[in-house]
């Protein structure tokens, strides 16, 4: 595979490559047989159909894990690990080590974890791959996170209820006040805060963010990243920011009190501020801020809106089919949603071909949202328990994200097995 590169980091792959395995790839077996026709030619081609591939599935994540006799290549798809294929070790150097050098790491350091990223071009796209190795018992461990710009979608796209988008819209057209967006590692958070700033971007409004790293690039916003070894981070970064007069700021992630604290400030001094906070359900957001340190006093009349998130798998639309809910199952979706249909009929997957015989294709966020009106406020500066103040929250019309989940297994978007293996508590 001839290879054009502008500079180490950036890689354009041929079109006849890309059409080639975009046309057989459409599982993991068409996958994997198209990388062991591929292992004999040289390293480049090989990575270059590897990546294809993968974005070609809808993959997340790459894994290239050495073992002890072999190399296990695994990807991520819909937020679950597959296994591809094992490749033997020599194939996997000259992979670790072409990774390495267009991810600008040292090729000589095998004994400590190195990040970089580098950037393929696929027609007028250009999509970046995030590097991570880890030292291993048997080989430096590789992931490659694929940032597609596809990802980017619009607040419409996000799958919301009609009263959740109403919400939202609302609440994003506020001039200041904060809104936090909470959920684990993978839950969509950076494609909704995203899906905001996409919404308010306007010409009248400046837009400036605080990211670790910069995941995607979006026109008309000032994007920054945090930089620890220069002394820029959250904390500092965001006084820096201050000082540019913007209307909106997203800061990726509340770590400290410092942060939380010129956060809280910024949202209360006229800015609008976007942020996202590692907690399990929106009530839990209070209690975290507090748990860094910052007073319920500060944070109360600073909160417009708390959201947690999870995604889950839509089933496949080639093999999945309706049928009529068994006693059981409408005994579990009612103990969540109260309104269900007379003889409701519910998803059930087999799984095909297209899905990897999985049943499951794509996936769609479910949602709880805490509006912050004036009895909330209030209740937050009593410093109620997160339990206390989910259900005042919950007693005040907030639907929870499970109650969202299992909406969604009423409208055949998904199943039972799946909002429970994503809700469980």
């Amino acid at each position: 595979m001839k290879q054009a590169m502008k500079n180490i980091g950036e890689v354009e792959i041929p079109k006849d490559i890309i059409e080639d395995v975009q046309k057989k790839v459409k599982n993991i077996p068409s996958l994997k047989e198209k990388i062991e026709l591929s292992l004999n030619r040289n390293t480049t081609e090989v990575l270059g159909i590897i990546l294809i591939g993968a974005i070609s599935l809808g993959a997340s994540d790459i894994h290239i894990e050495p073992e002890e006799s072999n190399v296990k290549f695994r990807a991520r798809i819909d937020g679950m690990l597959q296994d591809i294929l094992e490749m033997d070790i020599e194939k996997y150097r000259g992979l670790l080590s072409r990774i390495k050098l267009l991810s600008k790491l040292k090729l000589n350091v095998s004994d400590r974890p190195q990040d970089g990223r580098f950037s393929i071009i696929i027609g007028r796209e250009n999509i970046e791959i995030r590097t991570s190795i880890l030292p291993a018992e048997n080989g430096e461990s590789i992931v490659l996170r694929i940032l597609n710009p596809k990802s980017l979608i619009s607040l419409e796209a996000l799958g919301l209820r009609k009263d959740l988008l109403e919400i939202f819209n609302k609440e994003i057209e506020k001039p200041n006040g904060m809104i936090i967006v909470t959920g684990p590692t993978g839950s969509g958070k950076t494609t909704t805060l995203y899906a905001f700033l996409k919404k308010i971007n306007k010409p009248d409004i400046k837009i400036i963010t605080l990211e670790d790293p910069i995941e995607y690039h979006l026109d008309g916003i000032s994007q920054t990243q945090v930089d620890a070894k220069k002394g820029y981070g959250f904390a500092s970064g965001l006084r820096s920011i201050m000082r540019q007069d913007p209307d909106a700021i997203l800061v990726g992630e509340i770590r400290d009190l410092e942060t939380a604290k010129t956060a809280l400030q910024a949202a209360l001094t006229g800015h609008l501020v976007f942020t996202t906070l590692h907690t399990n359900d929106a009530a839990g957001t209070i209690a975290r801020l507090q748990a860094l340190g910052e007073k319920a006093i500060n944070i109360s009349p600073a909160i417009n809106m708390a959201i947690a998130q999870r995604l889950v798998r839509k089933v496949c639309k080639e093999c999945s089919k309706l049928e009529k809910a068994t006693p059981e199952e409408i005994k579990i979706i009612k103990k969540e949603v109260t309104d269900v249909p007379q003889n409701l009929k519910i998803a059930k997957t087999k799984g095909c071909d297209q899905c990897n015989k999985t049943g499951y294709k794509g996936r769609i966020s479910i949602f709880e949202a805490l509006l912050v009106d004036e009895e909330i406020e209030n209740f937050i500066l009593t410093a109620p328990s997160i339990v206390a103040l989910r259900n005042l929250a919950i007693k005040k019309g907030m639907t929870t994200v499970r109650q969202d989940g299992f909406m969604k297994v009423i409208e055949g978007i998904t199943t039972i097995e799946e909002v429970e293996r994503v809700t469980a508590e």
